[in-house]
């Protein structure tokens, strides 16, 4: 599907946050497969640099909260982190298999595993990676992942039978360096919830074709979105995870919707036709 047509379609992509996390632990192997099972058009993941340079999807900064160890995802070496259980916290009656159903729950994602994975299934599916900042290695997040992306054959544009590769960042500087080293990658802006006055007229920077705006902010200013579209660019939603805002977005004609309850969300904005 072309950037044309991920545009006109009559309804909303529905992306799954960090996999269908509401259901798996985020970042595994099985959220992932479990969110597309489900129906979803695509996924998102969060990516940072190990101290030996390896991307890893991992959204905090440090690995307390979704592991069983401790410290900083850029101190650690990849060897290390390997050694932690990503699954643990998550092993209790909402978890959609028990602990050692699945050899690869507890496994660390990195980003090549994610893009094997998507690569040997032959789709279109839409992928979001989200590069976090501030971060010790700076631009080196940057450039890693473009070398990774490269790797893959996918820094070229959307290819049919192939991931559709979205950098996004919070960072425009961080979007900047990946348009200057890759120019064809398509990029999001993320904003904060607080939308400074410059943005509210809908413009972005070179290069930069697609907007990520938190969902509080399209509840309060829902005209934001057409705005947007008027200057040609599209809309992605995050986190809609109520159904009420899933009909609001729809309503709206947003793009993307992001979502950690993909099943939830693929029914309802079926259902919304």
């Amino acid at each position: 599907m072309t950037d044309e047509q991920y545009a006109s379609a009559r309804r909303p992509l529905v992306i799954a946050h960090r996999g269908a996390s509401a259901e798996e632990a985020e970042h595994t192997l099985p959220a992932y497969r479990l969110a597309l099972g489900h129906g979803a058009d695509g996924v998102e993941c969060d990516v940072r640099l190990t101290a030996d340079h390896h991307l890893v999807c991992v959204h905090d900064r440090r690995v307390d909260r979704t592991s069983d160890g401790s410290g900083r995802v850029s101190a650690l070496e990849l060897a290390r982190l390997e050694e932690l259980d990503w699954a643990s916290w998550r092993t209790d009656e909402d978890a959609a298999e028990g602990p050692d159903a699945d050899p690869e729950r507890g496994r660390l994602l990195t980003l090549r595993r994610l893009l094997d994975d998507l690569v040997e299934q032959g789709d279109e599916v839409l992928t979001l990676v989200e590069t976090k900042h501030p971060t010790r290695h700076g631009d080196d997040v940057e450039k890693t992942l473009v070398q990774v992306l490269r790797a893959f054959d996918l820094d070229g544009g959307d290819e049919p039978g192939r991931p559709h590769v979205r950098v996004m960042s919070f960072s425009g500087r961080a979007l900047q360096r990946v348009h200057r080293i890759s120019p064809k990658v398509a990029l999001v802006q993320l904003v904060e919830a607080i939308i400074p006055a410059a943005a509210l007229d809908g413009s972005l920077s070179t290069g930069v074709r697609a907007v990520g705006l938190p969902v509080a902010t399209v509840r309060r200013k829902p005209g934001i979105v057409e705005r947007y579209h008027r200057n040609g660019h599209e809309v992605y939603v995050w986190t809609v995870d109520d159904l009420d805002d899933v009909d609001l977005c729809v309503e709206l004609d947003v793009d993307v919707i992001i979502t950690n309850r993909p099943r939830e969300v693929v029914t309802r904005v079926a259902s919304s036709g």
